[in-house]
C-alpha cells in the first residue's frame, strides 16, 4: 500500500474531522473562523478521494476553516443526499458539492441556496432548478476525445475493427459526455472504426471486473477495450494480464493500480481529470469570496486533464504520492488559474 493510498484510507476514516489550522498562505487566519466542507459521491474510490484531499488541502491553506468531508462508504445517491442536507445545516458558510445523480440533489442544492449557503457544484454540473450558478471542472467531451486520439496513434488512422467502450455509471452526465467524446473522434480520425457500447460496468471494482470478462469474451476480435470510470481502468489491465490479450486496454483515472498498467505497458495510456486540482481550485475559490464578502462568480470554471502514457507516467506517480506532493505539483496550475479568476469563466451552458 503506498503512502498516497494510506493517506486516503486516513482521511476517510477522520471524515468529520476539521482542517482548521493553515500553513500561512493567502488569507490564512484572516477574518472569523468558517464552516465549510465538501460532499462525495462515495469516500473510498481513487477520484472522489482526490478531490476530498485537494478540496481538505486548500481550506487549510487558506486558514482558519473548520472543513468537512461528508460522503457514503460507497457510491448511493440518496444517502449523500442526506449527508449534504445535514452538512448545509452544521457548515453554512459554503459547501462545495460533488454528486453523480445531478437530478435528485436539485431540490436539496436549492433549498441550501435559498437558505444563504454558498454552493460551488465540482466536476458535476448543476442542473438549472438547482440555483447553484458556480461549477468547476474539466470538459468530459474533450478527456474522450483525448483518449480515442491516443488510441488512433496507436491503431493507425486505417485501422478496421472495434473499439468496445464501458461506463460505470449509465446516464452520469460526466460519463455519457467522455463516452460521446470517444465516439465522435474515432468517427472523425478513424472511420473504419466502429464503436460498440457504452456498456454497464460499474463502479464498484468486483462488479466492474465481472462485466468486463462478459465484455472481452463477448468481443474476442476487437481492437481494443476503453472504460471511462475508476475501476474501468485497472480492471481491463488485470484481465489483459491474465488472458494475454493482444487488444489495447485504457480507461480514466490515476488510481494506483491504474498508474502501474501505464507504467509497465498493460494499459498504453491512460486520461487523468487531475481530480485534486478540482477540488483545490473549487473550495480556494469558495473560501475567498465568502471571506472578500462577495457572491461567487457564475459560469464554469474549466479546469485541465492530460494524457498519461510513458512519457510522463514517472512524473504522475511521484505527484501521487502524497497529498502534499500533489500541491507541489499543482502549484504554478493554481497560482496561475487563482490569480485571475474571471478569465477562466465559460458561460455554464456551455459545461461537458
Amino acid at each position: 500500500m503506498n503512502q498516497r493510498t494510506r493517506a486516503g484510507i486516513a482521511a476517510v476514516l477522520v471524515l468529520g474531522l476539521t482542517a482548521a489550522c493553515g500553513d500561512g498562505g493567502s488569507g490564512s487566519g484572516s477574518g472569523k473562523k468558517l464552516k465549510m466542507g465538501i460532499a462525495v459521491p462515495n469516500n473510498s474510490l481513487n477520484f472522489a478521494r482526490e478531490m476530498y484531499q485537494g478540496a481538505t488541502a486548500a481550506a487549510q491553506h487558506a486558514g482558519n476553516i473548520d472543513f468537512k468531508v461528508v460522503g457514503p462508504p460507497n457510491t448511493d445517491g440518496p444517502a449523500e443526499v442526506q449527508l449534504f442536507q445535514n452538512l448545509v445545516v452544521t457548515h453554512r458558510d459554503g459547501v462545495v458539492l460533488f454528486n453523480l445523480d445531478p437530478p435528485i440533489f436539485t431540490r436539496p442544492a436549492a433549498q441550501a441556496v435559498g437558505q444563504g449557503v454558498p454552493v460551488v457544484a465540482l466536476d458535476t454540473a448543476p442542473t438549472p432548478g438547482s440555483k447553484v450558478d458556480f461549477f468547476v471542472g474539466t470538459d468530459n467531451y474533450e478527456l474522450g476525445g483525448l483518449l480515442a486520439q491516443a488510441a488512433v496513434k496507436k491503431l493507425g488512422a486505417g485501422a478496421k475493427g472495434t473499439v468496445v467502450i464501458g461506463q460505470t455509471d449509465l446516464g452520469v452526465p460526466v460519463l455519457d459526455n467522455r463516452v460521446k467524446g470517444i465516439k465522435e473522434t474515432f468517427a472523425k480520425l478513424a472511420p473504419g472504426i466502429r464503436t460498440a457500447g457504452p456498456f454497464h460496468t460499474y463502479s464498484d471494482p468486483a462488479q466492474n471486473y465481472n462485466a468486463w470478462i462478459a465484455q472481452v469474451h463477448a468481443h474476442p476480435d476487437a481492437l481494443a477495450f476503453l472504460g471511462v470510470g475508476d475501476a474501468d481502468s485497472y480492471d481491463l489491465a488485470k484481465i489483459k494480464q491474465q488472458e494475454k490479450g493482444k487488444y489495447l486496454t485504457a480507461g480514466f483515472d490515476v488510481d494506483p493500480k491504474t498508474l502501474q498498467a501505464v507504467k509497465d505497458g498493460t494499459n498504453f495510456a491512460g486520461i487523468d481529470p487531475e481530480h485534486f486540482l478540482k477540488g483545490y481550485i473549487s473550495t480556494a475559490v469558495l473560501a475567498q469570496y465568502v471571506r472578500d464578502g462577495k457572491k461567487l462568480p457564475k459560469g464554469w470554471f474549466k479546469t485541465p486533464g492530460q494524457v498519461v502514457d510513458s512519457g510522463n507516467i514517472d512524473q504522475v506517480i511521484a505527484r501521487e504520492k502524497t497529498p502534499q506532493a500533489a500541491y507541489d505539483t499543482y502549484k504554478p496550475q493554481i497560482d496561475k488559474l487563482m490569480s485571475d479568476i474571471g478569465a477562466n469563466i465559460r458561460p455554464l451552458s456551455e459545461a461537458r
